[in-house]
């Protein structure tokens, strides 16, 4: 004896199922996203350019980017940041400046962490060679300092924190005088 479900279809076993076709209408944007084609923005591109830059400073590259992705055209874009250059709006140079002077003084990053940061938020490598001050070797010394504070509370092996260094992107002379000092402060203790 076979036993049914509460839950059995009112046909049949024997007979064969029919398939449910479901269809969807697309209709405007939902049709557009559907075949890829990304919908078309309702801000101007400088609106949206004004918008992004409220939020955060970016470089003109980035804010290229970020516009593109939100789906205006090149000439759009090229039209809104010409606009926010004349208005001093995008500046890539007191930009860079400022972005750099605030890695510098307040982060525990080597010269080289810091220069490729700001690459990748694209700021041409004239600006930030620009930026960088002659004289950084007691800077990145100190810079170290507070990297094997925070990785090697306890002392370490001088190969370790060295290799730590290196990594990282501090200068080979700046490392090794680091190292020196912090382990000297191990042993006075």
């Amino acid at each position: 004896m076979m036993y049914r479900s509460y839950h059995a279809s009112s046909a049949s076993d024997d007979e064969p199922k029919k398939k449910s076709r479901r269809t969807r209408r697309h209709t405007g944007a939902a049709s557009a996203e559907a075949e890829g084609v990304p919908k078309q923005p309702t801000k101007t591109a400088l609106v949206a350019a004004v918008d992004i830059l409220a939020r955060q400073e970016y470089s003109e590259a980035k804010l290229c980017e970020k516009l593109l992705c939100k789906g205006y055209g090149e000439g759009d874009i090229a039209a809104a940041i010409a606009r926010l250059k004349a208005r001093h709006y995008l500046n890539d140079a007191e930009a860079c400046q400022r972005q750099f002077d605030f890695l510098y003084h307040e982060s525990r990053n080597s010269l080289r962490q810091i220069c490729l940061k700001l690459r990748q938020r694209g700021f041409r490598k004239e600006d930030i060679d620009a930026c960088r001050p002659q004289d950084v070797y007691e800077r990145e010394k100190s810079a170290a300092l507070r990297v094997l504070a925070l990785k090697f509370p306890r002392g370490g092996e001088r190969q370790k924190m060295m290799a730590n260094l290196y990594q990282k992107g501090f200068a080979s002379g700046a490392a090794r005088a680091a190292v020196a000092e912090y382990q000297e402060r191990f042993e006075e203790s």
